[in-house]
């Protein structure tokens, strides 16, 4: 009764007509593979039936405002009427046919595609994943540099593939047999929970609550231990640096950590570096500024190739730029991307340099579906609409309010210990407290996670302890949309205040 009502919407959904929600529960439970249950969202399942933009309808005609886009992936909007028209249209041209034939909507697309990428990035490989387009990265880059070994960061997903859970560091991601060999993981450059960090560190319109006395972009903040063995006290003391140089000590240090990794793990000539701009199922982590700067000069100097994985935050999401990796200030020498490509249709992309592409000529390497008439067409819609209807600068104007205004709820609530992302690739990190940082248990998560569903929002949860909501919804969102949420999110951490 205290909330305000859901913001308008014209669309209509259809009546619902089809099963019922137990004889789904017992399809799900006894046809479908058992992890499909393990991974179901909330206690009370959603059984979804129809979408519209930003708003999800389910089998009983309720509305929600969906705040995390089929993980990510609904970048326009549900059904967009401009790219349901594109695929519409394809469907009655052609259906399927291979890269052995040559057809037209491939081919435009490649080129649009490529017009969106700096040079020497114009070599573009069509995959139905991002698992698919990271498994065949992997695969390039060890060919082209003749090595092995690839780095990537604790706390990453990059896929559920074989090869890929060897770059996916995220314990309830990997499973006990033997993955990828050759993979190793170093200490991802997390600015609220790792060592190292401050308020000037990231490239967002929110920083986090650590102390910082160094200049914009400049810091360092670390807890020393004193330990006096005759009383057996133990005083942790945080001392902060100031760099006059003005160089980010926090970059450093853990660019110290990645030298650290150089010397012990790996030989020395290596195939590749994976990075996502901005941790996606990692808890929308961020790191300082200039780090992969430094990082993909390290990686280059070993021989090894850098490759962005922009599956989550391509295609205008972060706000500022059109690629994550540009707000970086680095090229890569390879781009994997999905998830918003395509809109929702399984599409993915690996796109790299004309000298990388031709090492994979080496063998024939067959897709029977990557880039079929029907994708190509339906990714080219959405970057045509990406333009057309100024989604890009939406996502940055919308998501910046978004952030500034979680942050105002996060200085009232002592469980919310970060607000971090650009632009509508956002992550919010809980804590049992603000001093200590550790994570909110599972439980506790779970169950406000449930009561902003049952307020009619749905988000997503990440983190490498499961401790970060994450907000990545359909770019097409308003901030009437976001005032909504933030009502919505705000009562659903005083209830779980008052209950506990």
């Amino acid at each position: 009764a205290d909330l305000p009502e859901l913001p308008p919407c014209n669309f209509k959904p259809d009546e619902y007509k089809g099963m019922s929600k137990g004889q789904m529960m017992e399809i799900r439970r006894q046809n479908c593979n058992p992890v499909t249950m393990k991974i179901t969202y909330y206690k009370k399942p959603m059984f979804i039936h129809q979408g519209h933009m930003q708003w999800l309808w389910d089998v009983d005609g309720r509305r929600y405002l969906d705040l995390f886009a089929g993980v990510a992936t609904v970048s326009l909007g549900h059904c967009h009427p401009k790219v349901t028209a594109a695929a519409q249209k394809q469907l009655k041209t052609l259906w399927h046919t291979t890269n052995i034939y040559v057809h037209p909507t491939l081919h435009e697309y490649c080129e649009k595609l490529a017009s969106y990428l700096p040079d020497p990035l114009k070599v573009i490989y069509l995959t139905n994943s991002g698992s698919e387009a990271n498994d065949l990265a992997m695969l390039m880059a060890r060919l082209h540099t003749g090595n092995f070994d690839i780095i990537t960061f604790r706390g990453s997903y990059h896929g559920g593939t074989q090869q890929t859970m060897g770059l996916t560091s995220n314990m309830p991601y990997k499973y006990p047999i033997a993955t990828s060999s050759g993979c190793t993981h170093t200490m991802c450059p997390d600015v609220f929970r790792g060592p190292w960090g401050g308020s000037h560190c990231r490239d967002s319109p929110v920083q986090t609550i650590r102390d910082c006395s160094c200049a914009q972009g400049c810091c360092k903040a670390i807890n020393i231990a004193f330990i006096h063995t005759n009383l057996c006290i133990i005083t942790v003391t945080k001392i902060i640096f100031f760099d006059p140089t003005g160089h980010c000590m926090a970059s450093e240090q853990y660019i110290g950590q990645l030298k650290e990794t150089f010397a012990t793990s790996v030989p020395s000539r290596i195939a590749g570096f994976f990075a996502e701009p901005i941790q996606g199922m990692g808890g929308a982590v961020q790191y300082p500024k200039n780090y992969l700067k430094e990082a993909y000069k390290l990686v280059r100097e070993r021989g090894g190739i850098c490759i962005a994985d922009e599956v989550q935050t391509g295609f205008g999401r972060t706000g500022s730029h059109f690629w994550g990796f540009q707000g970086h200030e680095v090229i890569p020498d390879m781009v994997t991307m999905a998830k918003g490509i395509g809109n929702g249709f399984p599409i993915g992309a690996v796109v790299t340099t004309p000298e990388i592409a031709a090492s994979f000529g080496k063998a024939y390497h067959f897709n029977t579906f990557g880039g079929s008439p029907i994708a190509c067409a339906v990714a080219s819609s959405v970057l045509d609409t990406i333009k057309e209807d100024g989604i890009q600068q939406n996502s940055h104007n919308v998501g910046t309010y978004l952030l500034t205004e979680l942050a105002k709820l996060r200085d009232q609530h002592e469980i919310i210990g970060d607000v971090r992302g650009k632009g509508l690739q956002i992550g919010v990190e809980m804590v049992t407290d603000k001093v200590s940082r550790s994570p909110l248990s599972p439980e506790a998560m779970s169950e406000i996670f449930e009561d902003i569903k049952d307020m009619g929002v749905l988000i997503g949860k990440g983190g490498v302890y499961g401790q970060t909501f994450r907000i990545q919804p359909p770019m097409c969102i308003t901030k009437e949309d976001v005032d909504f949420f933030l009502a919505v999110f705000n009562k659903a951490i005083n209830n779980y205040v008052d209950r506990k």
